[in-house]
């Protein structure tokens, strides 16, 4: 399988910094082995060792993060989950958010500057809270993206119709099918994830990146995924000891009501809702950036 020709991947840095008035960053892929012959790939923003890693939802990849971190102007390390963008696919389709933090972790050691500011969104976000219950130390600074312990089911139930089809003749064809379920937005904004999250096998055909896909859709004879353990990510969320900021969007997953006792649990927990759908990081970039800079000014 292969990505589509002559396409390189970092081709819209340069028209996503304009359009944001910013300096295009230095960027790279990088590739890490794991264990049973899998792997994990990343991209790198800007020199030395980041201490902001970004960690993206299902169904995603590490480029939803770019109009973020070109905003953030701050070296950044963009991980692809397993299953998603560059990295391995696994074979038992476990990609739960305490399978996940473990290859998070060996991200943030091998390629960050410990502890890091994590920034997750959904999927990512509940795969972050078990990075930073497992390894304290890892993490000076958590913020969750559109995502709390509990919604890891409503987003699966709403992608599982998009996902019936899964083969397409062009990348035309995936953004016909994109903009029909509302994804993406206008047509010319949605045009860049899904060439970004899709790939042209040798026969022509154009498939998702992401196994997120075939396990979801029954069309598939893939494993399907396993359930999401709701109890466990709120206790793992609720042992944690350091500053917590949820950024929710206002027409994003969570409702009003589960902002506001999340913002009352803790103190030291920040809540801040954008004009944004569940991608926040799509629409409200530079919002999020001031979030996020605000986490690293905050300990140096």
């Amino acid at each position: 399988m292969t990505a589509h020709a002559a396409l390189d991947e970092f081709a819209f840095l340069s028209d996503d910094a304009r359009d944001q008035g910013a300096a295009v960053p230095s960027v790279r892929r990088e590739r890490l082995e794991l264990d049973g012959d899998r792997s994990l790939s990343a991209l790198l923003f800007g020199g030395g060792r980041p201490d902001a890693v970004f960690v993206h939802g299902a169904g995603l990849n590490a480029h939803t993060w770019d109009r973020t971190i070109i905003d953030l102007a701050a070296p950044a390390l963009a991980v692809d989950l397993p299953g998603h963008g560059d990295s391995s696919w696994r074979e038992d389709a476990d990609y739960s958010p305490e399978r996940n933090a473990e290859a998070v972790i060996r991200a943030i050691e091998h390629w960050a500057e410990a502890p890091v500011t994590l920034v997750g969104h959904s999927l990512g976000g509940l795969t972050a809270i078990h990075v930073a219950a497992l390894r304290a130390e890892l993490v000076a600074h958590l913020v969750l993206v559109d995502v709390l312990p509990g919604i890891g089911g409503s987003g699966r139930s709403a992608l599982a119709p998009f996902y019936e089809r899964l083969e397409f003749g062009s990348v035309e064809e995936v953004l016909d099918h994109a903009v029909a379920f509302g994804l993406g937005g206008e047509r010319d904004k949605a045009r860049r994830g899904v060439i970004l999250n899709t790939r042209t096998r040798d026969d022509g055909v154009v498939e998702w990146k992401h196994h997120m896909a075939r396990i979801l859709s029954e069309s598939a004879p893939d494993s399907r995924p396993l359930d999401i353990d709701d109890d466990r990510d709120a206790r793992a969320l609720d042992s944690l000891t350091i500053p917590v900021t949820l950024v929710a969007g206002s027409r994003g997953l969570l409702s009003a009501e589960r902002i506001r006792a999340f913002a009352s649990a803790r103190p030291d927990h920040d809540a801040i809702v954008l004009d944004a759908p569940h991608n926040v990081q799509e629409t409200s970039h530079l919002d999020l950036a001031r979030a996020v800079r605000a986490s690293l000014s905050g300990r140096n």
